[in-house]
């Protein structure tokens, strides 16, 4: 990505990624749909993609995002979608590596394919576009790769091991791959909190649940999808050009030591 001195940019100018180029995997539904249309409304260009094309994508204004259907597991079809995204709009400036997940699994009774299938997603799909991704920008004007990660990566995972276990794999990734690719290229993480979106009572019960866990993170609240967009923005941006091999945490403060809970009770 371009320079900019710092001295004479201001600082909303160098938020606009009008003219750039960026790429979000999984960007038809959910989190990933939110990064997309809000790049879109930063003047990007993006391009996405899912295992179907869905019945809409996002949109900002009368521009659209560019979509192609493809399963970033298979090594061959991650890199057609880079390929693709240079086909169609000249050069590709920023990943984002939101593809990932997984429903919740009992680790004693997960089938080896199921293992296999969550771990493919979240640290080899990464792995698959990012390696492409390098290949052009290395070739180009650099760029920058961003990994969403989660604190799943970073305490116990039960329930979901494998994924847990794939995040923490990503991370070391994001740190290798930093080294091996500078200086032109960019490798960063962003250590995802409790997030909100339309599968939560998946993953913690009805809306009451849903509550309760909020009311568990310091900052009083889940996260958002806004709020990793806003992270994602500033990290493809000149703004942190000097961010590589490492991790923003964006987690509203953690989540509180249980000892704190055990205590509160007992004093109840």
């Amino acid at each position: 990505m371009s320079q900019h001195d710092p001295q004479t940019a201001d600082t909303d100018d160098r938020l606009d990624h009008t003219g750039r180029v960026v790429l979000v995997t999984g960007g038809t539904k959910g989190i990933g749909a939110v990064l997309v249309r809000r790049f879109l409304d930063w003047g990007a260009e993006v391009m996405t993609c899912g295992r179907s094309e869905p019945g809409a994508l996002a949109s900002s204004g009368s521009r659209s995002a560019a979509f192609m259907a493809a399963d970033i597991r298979d090594p061959e079809q991650a890199a057609a979608l880079v390929d693709a995204t240079v086909d169609r709009f000249g050069r590709i400036d920023a990943v984002v590596n939101n593809a990932g997940g997984a429903p919740p699994a009992d680790a004693a009774t997960a089938s080896p394919r199921f293992s296999e299938s969550i771990v493919r997603l979240n640290l080899l799909a990464p792995l698959h576009v990012a390696q492409r991704a390098n290949h052009h920008m290395q070739l180009g004007d650099g760029g920058v790769i961003v990994n969403i990660a989660s604190v799943s990566a970073t305490r116990p995972s039960p329930g979901t091991a494998a994924y847990g276990a794939a995040k923490a794999g990503l991370l070391n990734l994001t740190s290798s791959l930093a080294v091996e690719w500078a200086p032109k290229v960019r490798v960063v993480a962003i250590v995802a909190g409790l997030i909100e979106t339309e599968q939560a009572e998946l993953h913690y019960g009805d809306a009451e649940s849903v509550a309760r866990v909020a009311a568990t993170v310091p900052a009083g609240r889940l996260g958002t999808p806004e709020d990793l967009a806003q992270a994602c923005r500033w990290l493809t941006s000149p703004l942190s050009e000097y961010m590589s091999g490492t991790a923003v945490w964006l987690h509203g403060g953690g989540e509180k030591p249980a000892f704190l809970s055990a205590v509160e009770s007992a004093a109840e």
